[in-house]
């Protein structure tokens, strides 16, 4: 029987006991399972209750979630889209009004105090501003208006969460005059799950939903971080009534323009950074520079960044030729993608001018702590198709020596390491990342074979961070992390270790979000430093770092590979956050870039993680138009360098100066 949509909009408020009553009564006048038999889980309990009561094909309900948040609940807290709860109910207006600082890492984004070029002007560096509070990113208020139910009982109580998405659904089905009803044919429910996206194009609304129906025929079954056992049974034989999506009114999607490096299967569009002299001299211009990479030079890194701003700011941002520059922004809301610089060509986003030239940079809408503490499923899983389509097309490893977090880019010399930028955080969840990039960290080994690949979980590993709303002594709200913590000596109550990086003095590093000075990030690969009880230690900046990993749950898994350690008979090897080339290799009108060791020891005995061996090379663009001397030329010598997991970021160290061993072979003695 069809509801009174008055009726249902004065209702009191729904709790979570209000959704088992409802579910009980749902599923008696089904005539199902008498008492006595299982009870289904409470949250599951809750979709059915809120699809009978709105009228909704559980199973679109349930897909519609998942692709927003994985049925999380993130307790509470708000997505980095301002999203609350497993329906991703926005309050944009809210989340904005909530001031908080945000990543501000002083690094120069494309590096320019490393390129040897002291004429280029200062760029400006414009604030972020507030994300707008369109009505796409509002749609709590209008599952208040729905429901009857108090906006912060809808943030809250995931119960009524899941109720005013169903309305929603409900809601934006009747607009399109789609078919009604828990027992309607989900392929007819297209329209509504599009218009749920909050995107305003068909192209990026039709991404977003078969995203959904692809789910609904895979089926999906987890445990929520809140410890709720949900499934989503496959209907492998579903095919979706596409031509709902005409009655949205959307706005048509451009053509793709010719070149466009994207999926077909996802929604993209061309905006252009711009290429543009910005003054007089030849080094005044913004906001990339060309090349013609890979055949140039082979490009290594995909970089992964948060936006630390609103999707509308961030384009506003990338198309001024004063500021900086990335490759891709991907919108958190429906995993819509914008792609700014050809690949082929350098963007500044990686605070290194060797990385920057040798890798690709995705923003994604979001922030490393403040303002949000999750990033949505739509978000996470174009991201993947992207990061895998350009794997495949550049020839990158899909591992983490090769995906790298903003937060693993090294500085380049002392004073720049510092102010690198810490993004996307301990909050982005690298595992999961990897399993959508079909790419899990699956390892072979023992506890003899000298590696762990850090991998503690994400739900369940809830760290005690402070200083996510600006207050560095305030706790985060709990929610899970990527990281682990890395102590002194194996005992909880031992100080964390000291990065001489970020904290010159020698103090040990904190617990503030933005201190990754004692961390380990899911998927990073280390040489064990030695075991005792419950405990594991690996090298970790010169110095032995300890980690609870106890058998029954562990944070890492035994692995095996080949680890870099100094030649016999050297005491201790430079550790360099670049991999530029010696001297001798720089033509005469090119200044040589210097190698400087970072504040870092590499003692004898000590082990590191091979991430790769490397060339020295320098790409040289110092001038619009490339009209400068050696410039739009990629400069190479004899010298190699090998890639390390030296901390929490990649490192390089001289191949002259060390040994490449099996991880599992003891390092031979000083001297031998």
């Amino acid at each position: 029987m069809r509801r009174s949509r008055r009726s249902l909009a004065t209702t009191a408020p729904l709790s979570a006991a209000t959704a088992l009553a409802l579910a009980a009564a749902t599923i008696t006048a089904l005539g199902a399972a008498p008492a006595a038999a299982a009870e289904p889980d409470a949250r599951q309990a809750a979709y059915a209750a809120a699809a009978q009561t709105w009228g909704v094909p559980q199973s679109v309900l349930l897909g519609v979630s998942y692709l927003e948040s994985r049925w999380d609940t993130n307790g509470g807290a708000p997505s980095t889209d301002a999203g609350y709860g497993p329906m991703h109910l926005t309050d944009a207006a809210t989340l904005a009004a909530a001031a908080a600082p945000r990543d501000t890492g002083g690094g120069d984004a494309d590096g320019e105090d490393a390129r040897g070029d002291d004429a280029r002007a200062p760029r400006t560096v414009r604030p972020a501003t507030a994300a707008p509070a369109g009505p796409a990113l509002q749609t709590l208020q209008r599952a208040a208006e729905l429901t009857g139910t108090a906006a912060d009982v809808l943030r809250t109580d995931p119960a009524a969460n899941i109720h005013g998405g169903a309305a929603l659904l409900a809601a934006y089905q009747r607009a399109a005059g789609g078919p009604a009803g828990a027992g309607s044919d989900p392929a007819a429910w297209y329209g509504a799950v599009a218009r749920y996206s909050g995107a305003d194009t068909t192209g990026a609304a039709a991404a977003f939903a078969d995203e959904v129906y692809a789910t609904l025929r895979d089926g999906a079954a987890r445990t929520t971080d809140d410890g709720h056992p949900l499934t989503l049974p496959a209907q492998p034989g579903l095919r979706p009534v596409t031509s709902w999506l005409d009655r949205l009114g959307l706005r048509p999607t451009a053509p793709r323009p010719d070149g466009l490096e994207c999926p077909a299967d996802l929604s993209c569009e061309w905006i252009p950074a711009p290429y543009e002299q910005t003054g007089p001299g030849a080094g005044d211009y913004g906001n990339h520079d060309l090349s013609e990479r890979p055949q140039r030079q082979r490009i290594e890194y995909i970089v992964i960044h948060d936006t630390e701003a609103s999707y509308a700011t961030t384009l506003d941002l990338v198309q001024d030729p004063t500021y900086v520059s990335w490759h891709y922004t991907l919108r958190s809301a429906d995993g819509h993608v914008a792609q700014h610089v050809r690949t082929k060509d350098v963007a500044w986003h990686a605070g290194n001018w060797y990385v920057n030239a040798k890798s690709v940079g995705l923003e994604h809408e979001g922030y490393a702590a403040q303002q949000g503490a999750w990033y949505t499923e739509a978000m996470y899983r174009a991201s993947a198709k992207l990061v895998r389509y350009l794997a495949l097309r550049l020839a990158i490893p899909l591992d983490r020596q090769h995906v790298l977090g903003h937060d693993n880019v090294p500085g380049t010399v002392p004073s720049t390491v510092r102010g690198m930028h810490w993004d996307p955080g301990p909050y982005w969840d690298w595992d999961h990342y990897f399993d959508l990039l079909h790419a899990p960290f699956v390892t072979l080994g023992t506890p003899r074979t000298g590696l762990v690949t850090i991998d503690p979980g994400y739900d369940g590993n809830r760290l005690p961070f402070t200083g996510c709303t600006g207050t560095p002594d305030t706790p985060c709200p709990p929610h899970g992390a990527s990281t682990v913590l890395l102590r002194t000596a194996p005992s909880a109550d031992a100080p964390l270790l000291t990065d001489p990086g970020l904290h010159p003095g020698g103090e040990p590093a904190t617990m503030q979000i933005a201190d990754h000075g004692a961390r380990a990030a899911a998927g990073q690969t280390y040489a064990v430093a030695g075991r005792q009880g419950d405990w594991t230690a690996i090298w970790y900046l010169g110095q032995r770092g300890w980690f609870h990993n106890p058998p029954g749950q562990p944070a890492a898994k035994w692995s095996t590979g080949l680890v870099v350690t100094p030649k016999p008979g050297r005491a201790s090897v430079p550790v360099y956050g670049r991999a530029y080339p010696e001297a001798a290799a720089y033509p005469p009108g090119v200044p040589v870039q210097a190698v400087t060791p970072l504040q870092y020891t590499f003692a004898a005995g000590q082990r590191y993680t091979l991430g790769g061996i490397v060339p020295g090379e320098y790409y040289r663009a110092t001038t619009f138009a490339g009209t400068g001397p050696g410039d739009w030329t990629v400069i190479r010598g004899q010298t190699r360098y090998a890639q390390v997991q030296f901390g929490h970021r990649v490192m390089f160290v001289n191949l002259d100066d060390v040994q490449i061993l099996p991880s599992f072979l003891p390092t031979p003695p000083e001297g031998s």
